[in-house]
């Protein structure tokens, strides 16, 4: 009887419920570079009129501000680096070269890490939910209409929102390792063929 990995269970060539893991991947990798890319325009034009994305003390409710030229800068190089990553995914399900999708993977499992904290952070730390409205601007959207929900009902209505974001960012992250795997299992398959069939020619050539 023929063992089969646990974690092979899981594997499957579609995703969406129809769509094939690499028109879904091609299809994410696409979408995230698009929102990258918009990012980076409006941060592109706010550095070139930063009057425009200027915001004073009073309007922060605090002596700070809200991004400056260094924050700037290094949004700007994530932007790019995130626009790098993502074109290299949507190259690499295109192309089917497996390890062009690797560092858009590991990038979907460290942002999946990051959200699972936040989430760790709310059930440990319930209180400090309350803290950070707090310091939000008097003026900001909402404020006081959160502020005036239960303490416990605020934590689980996060925690139920986290929830669904992390279950929609694990099936994403399954999709773009099925589609490593297909191309893999998919090269692996035309590798044994070539040299099966080398073999095959060269044994059926007369001495």
């Amino acid at each position: 009887m023929k063992m089969v990995a646990p974690w092979t269970r899981f594997y499957s060539n579609s995703c969406c419920l129809c769509c094939h893991v690499r028109t879904g991947t091609i299809l994410l990798g696409v979408w995230y570079l698009i929102i990258n890319a918009v990012v980076l325009l409006i941060l592109l034009s706010a550095l070139a009129d930063p009057d425009q994305y200027h915001f004073s003390s009073s309007e922060l409710g605090g002596d700070f501000e809200f991004m400056d030229d260094a924050n700037m800068c290094i949004a700007i190089a994530i932007s790019l680096l995130m626009i790098l990553i993502c074109a290299m995914a949507t190259y690499g399900a295109y192309k089917q070269r497996a390890a062009w999708i690797i560092p858009f993977f590991c990038y979907q499992i460290f942002d999946f890490a990051l959200n699972t904290l936040v989430a760790i952070t709310v059930l440990v730390y319930p209180n400090s939910i309350q803290e950070y409205i707090r310091q939000l601007p008097p003026n900001f959207p909402y404020r006081d209409d959160v502020m005036s929900v239960n303490p416990t009902c605020l934590v689980l209505i996060i925690l139920l929102f986290i929830s669904i974001i992390l279950t929609f960012k694990g099936y994403l992250i399954s999709c773009v390792w099925n589609c490593y795997r297909y191309i893999n299992g998919r090269n692996s398959s035309d590798v044994l063929v070539y040299v099966t069939s080398n073999d095959t020619t060269g044994a059926a050539t007369p001495v």
